[in-house]
Formats: structure tokens, sequence, C-alpha cells
């Protein structure tokens, strides 16, 4: 039965009052010690195929007859206000078919009423101000060349701290301030004062990370069809339900009337959790020429306008007795919001709960600025906060002489600091244990010794890892079983490039007891597929995996009773083996031998998720070590080795794990080391907006990495006792790092990413102080 109730959510490393509903299936979890034959084993993956034979078709790839193609006029200006709009030149083109702007789209409101979709203010480089609509992509962009705008430029402001300030510039003039919400969030618990006040030793420290761009294989972009009063929209997002209902009230749509497809998607990682402006657009554009729209954003639109990881400030305090115990912790985050935002990160998540700490305070400023909002990306506010709080404990660990790891085991959390809860399962310590063994932490000095030769540094570090990943509900699933012994999966769910086809199919497969090739997953489509949320917060299989199993396990229930009734047998002595029903004489029969009788007919099963755990907590852990060389001349990084060991649950594919984990770190190597979006502060531009200016790494940066999961079924969480690993993996990577490059150096680098001109800054500062040091004993004396 349905229920509508009041649940805690967490997502994105957030806490979230909710009212859902409710509609669990009951099935028994599986046993963490039964043995499964399809769950737990490397399955490559059902669609790689069609990925590696260019059948898989992406929005990029969706071509209709005589579909036309839009570009949209950005801002050039960080802050205006457009006084003048001329398209008359543009829409004479030929070839041109419509020019969408202010004076004549409907007014819908974006970002929860701060902007419209065209508004006649423009808040940063990148901001929309029109869109041509023309034959192909070329004459659009010649159009948009043709188009007058006069602009008055108003005061911007791009720097947080700045932004703050009271005479600041205000990015949105109705607003008191520059504070997302108004006010800074703020969590407390015990005294801090007092803690640092019983603290034998106190260290602290001002971090800085850098705004990080996504860069998507496949950009931002959507088709838009409109057949009769129906619209049908492709798009590339990691939500088809939520751009169903972002469309439908945007153009005052009943739902049933919008269509949303997504089948294969090249990269979102948070970016593509909306609908975004061009697919209203689109929409619009199809609705007002009578033919197909396709909107698809180049490389410059994409790293302007989708958002980014945003730059942070964060000040730690920490304080600890002789022993290593924490007293107190104190972490202040600013963070550039950019000039839209209906949420922001906290970067102070890890600090409120990665540690039994008696007295934390943290404070979160979200702060509006003169720059492209920023959007969610790849565990938003962990990455940034855990590069700050594992810092301050390996420089808390330098101080107190002890073991950075024993400090973590010093302080280890044995219940939720936050909620006082127990956790269903924790295998952080089983992964401090494993990865230290993989890296050789008991012998590293022995190694730092050895290999440290000449200019060339060795260190190693080490960081954790805390995230939720438990999912929840609303989701649902069908799976239908057809009269040939095959069976359909059918969700709303959205494979965006993770495996997630692969795994729910093991699921089903392992449910229902067929071969896994007898089962098809469909998803991505909110026509026929049964909702499912968005593919972000590492959630989706821990949240559609249940409702795929539940649906299953009731298909293979009317199957026992309808081929009991065909055999004349008792039900209870009916199995369903490898795609088979096994009677107790012993026989074996084909399930499409046993339906023969019924002709062409289906079985349907209905699954749905059910509630989380109410009296504990639901998290994934991890811990990631690194080793590193570092050239005390050239200022050089170079990570020779990752060992990335992580607990989320049942292991359910160890292939796409895998995956998973090689690419979270990856992107993690990225983070620390080489990506940074360079903003001029004059002009409010940014000026690494390309692929040739913003660098990632290569095949050749990527250095050997080990990376395995602590298998710990989690009963408890769901019926498959698996959660989220899509975000755990980046999570630690780039703290693991900075803090060998501390080891190495004897030096800490405050901010990412860790390039040679700040590794050899710091290194010059460590001198200075030194030398200054040494000066003033020297007129002591």
């Amino acid at each position: 039965m349905a229920k509508v109730v009041k649940v805690q959510t967490e997502f994105e490393g957030r806490f979230y009052e909710e009212t859902i509903v409710v509609e669990g299936t009951e099935v028994e979890p599986w046993a963490p010690e039964q043995p499964l034959k399809l769950v737990g084993r490397p399955v490559p993956r059902v669609d790689g195929p069609e990925k590696v034979t260019g059948r898989a078709r992406f929005t990029h790839d969706v071509r209709l007859p005589g579909m036309l193609h839009g570009k949209i006029l950005r801002s050039p200006h960080p802050h205006a206000r457009i006084k003048r709009l001329d398209t008359s030149k543009a829409e004479r083109l030929p070839g041109v078919r419509l020019v969408l702007s202010h004076q004549n789209a409907p007014e819908i409101p974006w970002f929860r009423g701060q902007t419209r979709l065209f508004d006649t203010t423009v808040r940063y480089v990148g901001d929309e101000v029109a869109c041509v609509v023309a034959d192909d992509e070329e004459t659009a962009e010649e159009a948009l060349r043709l188009i007058e705008v006069e602009y008055e430029p108003l005061p911007f402001v791009v720097d947080p701290e700045r932004a703050l300030e009271p005479d600041a510039p205000r990015v949105h003039e109705s607003q008191p301030n520059n504070l997302v919400n108004g006010e800074p969030e703020v969590y407390e618990r015990g005294d801090v004062q007092q803690g640092f006040a019983e603290a034998d030793v106190v260290v602290e420290g001002v971090f800085r990370t850098q705004t990080a761009l996504h860069n998507c294989l496949e950009t931002h972009g959507s088709v838009a069809h409109w057949d009769g009063d129906s619209l049908t929209i492709w798009d590339s997002t990691q939500h088809v339900f939520g751009v169903r209902f972002q469309l439908a009230r945007a153009l005052g749509l009943p739902l049933h009337k919008v269509r949303v497809i997504k089948r294969h998607m090249g990269g979102g990682f948070g970016s593509k959790n909306q609908a975004g402006k061009y697919a209203a657009i689109a929409a619009l554009a199809a609705r007002m020429t009578g033919r197909p729209v396709k909107i698809v954003l180049d490389r410059f639109e994409e790293n302007l306008a989708t958002g980014n990881r945003p730059a942070t400030i964060q000040t730690l305090k920490l304080g600890a007795k002789r022993d290593g115990t924490l007293t107190a912790i104190f972490h202040k985050s600013i963070l550039n919001a950019g000039a839209y935002a209906v949420w922001a990160p906290s970067a102070s998540g890890p600090t409120k709960r990665l540690y039994a700490c008696p007295n934390v305070r943290t404070e979160d400023w979200a702060v509006f600025t003169n720059l492209g909002p920023f959007s969610a990306f790849r565990a938003p506010g962990y990455v940034e906060g855990t590069f700050a709080l594992e810092s301050m404990m390996d420089e808390l660990a330098k101080a107190l002489g002890l073991d950075p790891l024993e400090l973590r085991l010093k302080n280890y959390a044995e219940i939720d600091p936050i909620t006082n809860k127990p956790y269903t399962t924790k295998g952080l310590r089983q992964a401090y244990e494993r990865g230290a063994q993989l890296i050789g932490w008991a012998e590293r000095a022995h190694t730092k010794r050895a290999r440290s030769k000449g200019p060339k540094r060795v260190g190693f570090g080490l960081a954790s890892q805390i995230w939720g990943g438990s999912g929840g509900p609303p989701a649902y699933a069908l799976v239908k079983l057809n009269p040939d012994g095959t069976a359909t999966v059918v969700t709303g769910t959205q494979d965006i490039g993770t495996g997630t086809r692969t795994a729910l199919a093991q699921i089903a497969a392992e449910a229902l007891s067929f071969p896994l090739d007898a089962v098809e997953v469909e998803l991505g489509d909110t026509q026929w597929g049964v909702y499912a949320p968005l593919s972000a917060g590492s959630m989706t299989l821990a949240t559609v995996g249940p409702a795929v199993r539940a649906a299953a396990e009731d298909a293979k229930k009317q199957l026992l009773d309808v081929a009991a009734q065909l055999l004349e047998l008792p039900k209870e002595g009916l199995r369903v083996e490898d795609g088979h029903i096994a009677t107790p004489k012993g026989e074996r029969l084909p399930v499409a031998e046993v339906l023969r009788p019924l002709g062409n007919f289906q079985i349907v099963g209905k699954g749905a998720r059910g509630p989380n755990p109410d009296d504990k907590n639901v998290n994934t852990f991890g811990a990631q070590f690194a080793q590193v060389e570092v050239d005390v001349e050239t200022g050089e990084v170079r990570v020779e080795k990752i060992v990335a060991v992580h607990e989320s649950g049942r292991v359910v594919n160890p292939l796409t794990i895998r995956s998973q984990l090689y690419g979270g770190v990856i992107m993690g190597l990225g983070y620390a080391l080489l990506e940074r979006r360079l903003d001029d502060p004059r002009r409010g531009l940014p000026v690494t907006p390309t692929l040739e200016t913003y660098k990632v790494l290569t095949v050749a940066d990527v250095p050997e990495i080990v990376a395995e999961m602590v298998d710990l079924p989690d009963p408890e969480a769901n019926p498959i006792g698996a959660k989220g690993v899509g975000e755990p993996p980046i999570i630690p990577t780039a703290a693991a790092i900075a803090n060998a490059v501390a080891d190495a150096l004897g030096v800490r680098v405050y901010e990412l990413p860790l390039s040679p001109d700040r590794v050899l800054a710091a290194l010059r500062g460590a001198q200075a102080k030194k030398d200054e040091e040494e000066g003033e004993e020297g007129e002591a004396s």
C-alpha cells in the first residue's frame, strides 16, 4: 500500500526533509553469505557492443526530417543591462527561420526566479541573450554576428571575498547581500571554544581550491519535436523525469504531454542533473517554427554556461590532546557560487562527520558573483572539503609526532557524529588496513631514503572518504516475462555511462534465475518507463536496483503460479533454474516450453523501492594512499602510485565498479595537479574555456592505480545490499596526493592544483621563514 511519509534524505552529502510516497515491495534481503550466480561476477557491459560499433545513439546523433539548428547569442559582459536589441538583419539572412529573445519569448522564470529564460539583465559572460534558429549551424552562427545589442555595463564582482563586503556590487539587485541563502549555513555541536581551551596542540591553516570544469565528452544539448500538442525531447540528461517536470512547468503543459528520451550519454558528472535553458529554447523554437529543432553546445559554451566545481577558500582549525584525541574543529568555507544558485555544496560536510570529535563548528558561506553558475560536480563540496580537512589532519599528526594513519584510527567514528546513529556497515577500518598494505605504508621511511636522490624527493600520503550513497524511494520497475522465456526490465532511470544497464540486468537475471542473455533492460524514456529519480549522489543502483529485484521476484512468483497450473503440480515443489522450470521429479523444462499452451501473453512483475532504515545511517567509506616524486628544482609533482580501497556494500559487478574507481581517481588526479579555470578579474571573463587552454590529464599522466573494494554486503541498507560508488573514489584523491607532496617536501602546499609554481613558492616561503628564525636566534645570542 502506498504511504505518504516525511523522511530525512541524504543527497549530494547533505540532509533534506522530504515528503515522499513509499510503496516498498517486501523482499527478503540477500544474506551476505548467500551464494549468488550472477551478482558479484565481472560481467562485461551489455551495451558495450553498441558503443564500440557506433550503434549507440546519443542526443548528438539525433537527426529528424526537416530539423532546424539553434545557436545561442551569449553576453560578452559579466554584468549589464540590455538597452537595445535589433535582430532584423539576422532575420533577413537566407536560411534563418526564427530569432528568439526577450522580445518574443514568454517570460519563463529560471533558477527559481533569479533570472528568466531570456532576461534583460545579464549577470555573467555567457548568459543567454538570444537564439537563432536556421536550416544549418553555419547559417545560425553567421546570423548571430548580425544581431545588434547595446549594453549598459553594470558594476560586477568575481572575487567571493570582495563580494561579501558591504559595498560590493550586488549580483542580484533585489537582494540585500550576495549570500546565496541570505546568510551562512552554520552547524555546531558541543562548545568549540571550550574544546580549543582543552587542547594541548592547535593547528590551523587556510586552503584554496580552484574552479574546475566538467568537460563532458558529449556536450549539453537537446532536440525538440512537437506532434500536435505533445512534445518529445531528446536530451543529454541525468534525469529524464526531472527534465519532463521542469519543461512541463516552464511551458505550461500537462506532464503526459511531455516525453523525454535519453538512450546513451557521454558524461555528465552532475552538470546534467537538471534541464538546461537550451532544452526550453529548443522546445519553444520547435513550436513556433513547426519543425524539429536541435541545440547542442560547443566546447566554448560548455565551459562558460553549464556549471563548474566552484572555487573555495577554507579556514581550518583543529585542537587535540597529546595522545591525538580531537577536542575541537572549526571550519569556515567561502564558496564562489557564480551568478545563479538554488542550493550550495557544503565543503564542511566531511568535517561534521568523518571523525569523532565532541566540539565542532562549521560555517558555509555560498556567495553570488558575476561568473558562470556552479553545478553539481561528482561529490560536490566533499572533494574540496576533504582536501582541506585531511591536509589539516596530517599537519596535526606532524605537530603531535604521530603516524597520520594512527591519528585517524584514534578518532575513528563508530557512530555517525551528526545523527548519533550506528552505521549499517562501515568498512573504513578494513580500507585503511588493506590500503596501507598495498602502498607499503609501514616501509615508507625506508622507501623514501632509498628513492630520494638529487633534487627528487619521494613522499607518501593518505586520506579518508565518507559519503552518502544510500539511495531511497521512490523508484519503480517492471519486469515483463515473455512467452519465449525472455524478460524485459523497464524502469525510468538512465545509464549515464556507469554500467547501470549491466548491473540491473544482473540483478534481474539473478532474481528470476534466468540466463543473463535472456534479460533486456529498457530505460531512459519517460513515455513507457516507470518513475525513477535522477542519477546523481551515487544513488542509482541503491535506489533502482532493489525495485528491479522486487519486480523480478514478483514476476518469478507469478511464473511459478502459472507453471504449477499448467503442469498440474504443487507450486511448492517447483523452482526456476537458469531459465528452466525444475520439478520434484528432476525434470528441467524450458520456460518457453512450459508457457507454450498460453500463446501470446505476458507476465508483468511490479517492484518499488522501500524506505531506508530509520535507526541507522547508510554511508559509504574509503581510503586512498598516494606515492609521489617531487622535483625540488622544477617543482614538478609526479604521482607514481595511487591505492584506492572503498566500501560501498555489496559488489554487484567488480568490472564496472573497478571502472568507476579508476575514473574517480583519474578525475581526482586532474583536480589535484592540473585542472584550473582562470578568470580575468578586470573583465570578469574566463580565459581558459577550451580544452586547448584548460589542461586535463592524458593517458601519459596516469600512474599505477591499484583499486579494490571491501566487499561488505549491507542487507540493512536495502534488499540487494549495495550502496553507491560513483562519487566516493574522487573524494580523497587530491587530499592523499597533497599529503604525499607535503611528506616529500616537509612543507605544505595550501592551494590546488599542486602546480610547479606553487610547489616552488612553498619551498621559498619555508626557506625564508627558516632564514628569518635563524636571524632572530643570532640576534638574541
